[in-house]
């Protein structure tokens, strides 16, 4: 090996008669070397803002890697979070019926207006929609029964209200449950009310005027109901014999078997449309913004659009993890998915939520692999003819980077480095 070093190095530059095959291995060896070092002191020269005039030597070989131009752009900030699909929380249905349950449906089936949600004593117990609570049985009083024609009249169609002695109702008042309504002291009266009628009349019962007040018409029209379903046409409606919610509903789990007793926990139910529950960080939860749209990563990678509906106002805060070291504490959120059919087959599973963090607009951008670390500290690029200049560098998004600086112009070439 000495030798060989030597015949390179020779003043003359002449090297002799070539050696052995071993010893033109060992040259080839040296020279490789050799060029390694040469192209790691010129990036170690240009690193330190030497040679900035353009001039090398001819022994300098020229600069190579890609040449992109420093552009003007919105860049946008884009963090992803782990979320869980599925319809959301089950929650027991309130069924006030008393007896022994003897039908329920499948799990996963899916419950609209009018259909039955279970069987008590073999008697149906119907899903109607609205807010409030069924707290009391619905029905004409005995004193209604006692009424005039004129009630009857009403419930054709004549648009008068009968005044407590039976005769009309002055001119002006309405049948909608209006202030200026007289009200008959024998009527059943309340917003209830007219949230059983808004229903009644949903599934094609007429025959009444939507109001706050059960009349003999809403009566007969609960009679049609009650003998469609198989029941006794007795016009009253039982607090048992109804349960609300603000939509179809979806079935659960079921907490009774046929043959027991109803209980709280008989059946859950949750809403029809699929979600994204998301346990963000209490700590870095500003995205969570209510409206806020988001995308949702499906467990096959298909993105789909969706909603912040919901953000949780409670923090809980996890147990220990591995070795005792406390994790964050989380709040829930909840994102909605407008289109339904774009979530194709999954009904549950893991799904990432990506959500815009930051954004700047109107800015210089270049590609972050474009930086180099200067020697008297911070960034800098490379220009296409080898000069360095510094930078400062501000949000970095999708592989680019915001640089700006009193050299920095939009289109400017700056090299990549290899």
């Amino acid at each position: 090996m000495t030798e060989t070093v030597t015949r390179i190095d020779d003043a003359d530059g002449t090297a002799p008669a070539p050696p052995a095959p071993r010893g033109r291995r060992g040259r080839r060896t040296v020279l490789i070397a050799s060029a390694v070092v040469v192209v790691t002191a010129v990036a170690v020269v240009g690193a330190l803002g030497l040679g900035g005039d353009g001039d090398k030597g001819p022994s300098v070989p020229p600069r190579t890697g890609s040449v992109v131009s420093v552009t003007r752009e919105t860049l946008t900030e884009r963090t992803t979070v782990e979320g869980q699909l599925g319809y959301g929380t089950e929650l027991p249905l309130p069924v006030k019926a008393t007896g022994t349950v003897t039908w329920l449906p499948g799990q996963g089936a899916t419950v609209e207006r009018g259909e039955e949600l279970l069987r008590v004593d073999d008697r149906p117990v119907i899903l109607m929609y609205g807010s409030m609570p069924m707290y009391r049985s619905l029905g004409p009083t005995p004193q209604e029964d006692d009424q005039d024609s004129g009630e009857q009249q009403l419930s054709a169609g004549d648009g008068k209200s009968p005044s407590p002695s039976g005769s009309p109702a002055p001119e002006g008042t309405g049948t909608g449950g209006d202030t200026g309504t007289s009200r008959a002291p024998s009527e059943l009266w309340g917003m209830d009310v007219m949230q059983f009628e808004t229903n009644l009349a949903a599934l094609g019962y007429t025959g009444f005027t939507v109001d706050e007040r059960f009349t003999t018409g809403t009566a007969a029209a609960v009679r049609r109901w009650q003998k469609s379903l198989g029941l006794a046409e007795t016009g009253n409606v039982g607090v048992g014999d109804v349960i609300y919610s603000a939509g179809k509903v979806r079935i659960g789990s079921a907490g009774a078997r046929l043959g027991s007793a109803v209980g709280e926990n008989t059946l859950t139910y949750t809403g029809t449309a699929r979600k994204v529950i998301v346990n963000a960080s209490a700590a870095d939860a500003s995205w969570a913004v209510r409206g806020s749209a988001v995308t949702v990563g499906l467990p096959d990678g298909t993105p789909v659009k969706g909603e912040v509906a919901s953000v949780g106002k409670q923090a809980t805060a996890p147990e220990g993890g591995e070795g005792g070291s406390a994790q964050p504490a989380t709040i829930p959120v909840t994102v909605t998915i407008e289109d339904q059919k774009t979530t194709g087959r999954f009904e549950s599973g893991p799904v990432t939520v990506e959500y815009v963090g930051d954004e700047v607009k109107d800015v210089l951008a270049v590609p972050v692999a474009a930086l180099v670390a200067l020697a008297e500290g911070g960034h800098g690029l490379e220009t296409a003819d080898g000069r360095f200049v510094a930078v400062k560098t501000g949000l970095f998004a999708d592989g680019d980077v915001e640089v700006s600086g009193p050299t920095v112009r939009e289109g400017m070439k700056v090299r990549i480095p290899e």
